[in-house]
């Protein structure tokens, strides 16, 4: 009896050992099977740190670009953008803006190389209301998939046009622009449609935000490297 006593609590042991390195296994399988973040958020809600600031003419930046109960303020008036600091390549990109007002102008600005004034080089994924997707090349930049017109001359502004009808949420609504940047390739969705995708000059290069048109807010610039 004391012998069948004392195997019986060595099979139980064994079984809880082996138990608690079954749990412990599984705990580390979650630890490197769960997903990270590695989110940057490119506005911090209380500043305009990190970014530069090209303006056309004489007003001061902070005239047309500035921060108010933690959103981006953007006059649309005079031309200009506001650009990162850092170069950024192979990322997901989500920007949350809105119209203060009636819909007019602006865009976001990938793959920046020269910053001059009043636009730089750059795609620009317009989000110009009512045509918020369409791909505008600005400053020399350009697309493999971009067509002349039949004429053959060459327009001041190239554009490749939007796929589908106007995404966008009415003016003073908030609408989510989610880019995905894969070396040269540049895929947009507006509000969760896809809207245009195109193969640029450049892989890498600053991200802006422009003025231009009316007055717009941005409450949300966050980047997510891609896997």
């Amino acid at each position: 009896m004391r012998i069948r006593r004392n195997n019986l609590n060595v099979y139980d042991m064994k079984k809880v050992l082996f138990s608690l390195f079954s749990l412990a296994a599984a705990g580390l399988l979650l630890t490197f099977c769960a997903p990270k973040s590695d989110a940057v958020d490119l506005f911090n809600g209380k500043d305009l740190a990190g970014w530069s600031f090209v303006v056309d003419g004489e007003v001061p930046a902070a005239e047309v670009f500035c921060v108010k109960d933690g959103e981006i303020l953007i006059s649309g008036q005079p031309f200009g953008y506001m650009y990162t600091d850092a170069v950024y390549a192979d990322y997901d990109l989500d920007v949350e803006y809105a119209w203060i007002g009636a819909g007019t102008n602006s865009g976001l600005f990938l793959h920046i190389g020269q910053t001059s004034c009043p636009f730089p080089e750059c795609i620009e994924c317009n989000l110009q209301a009512g045509n918020a997707g369409t791909y505008v090349f600005l400053g020399g930049a350009s697309a493999e998939e971009y067509q002349l017109p039949a004429d053959g001359v060459m327009p001041k502004f190239p554009k490749i046009d939007k796929r589908e009808a106007s995404s966008e949420k009415p003016a003073g609504e908030w609408n989510q622009a989610h880019i995905e940047v894969r070396g040269a390739k540049i895929t947009s969705y507006i509000n969760g449609v896809l809207q245009n995708q195109c193969t640029a000059s450049r892989s890498e290069g600053h991200i802006g935000l422009q003025s231009e048109g009316g007055p717009l807010k941005i409450r949300a610039v966050r980047l997510t490297p891609a896997i």
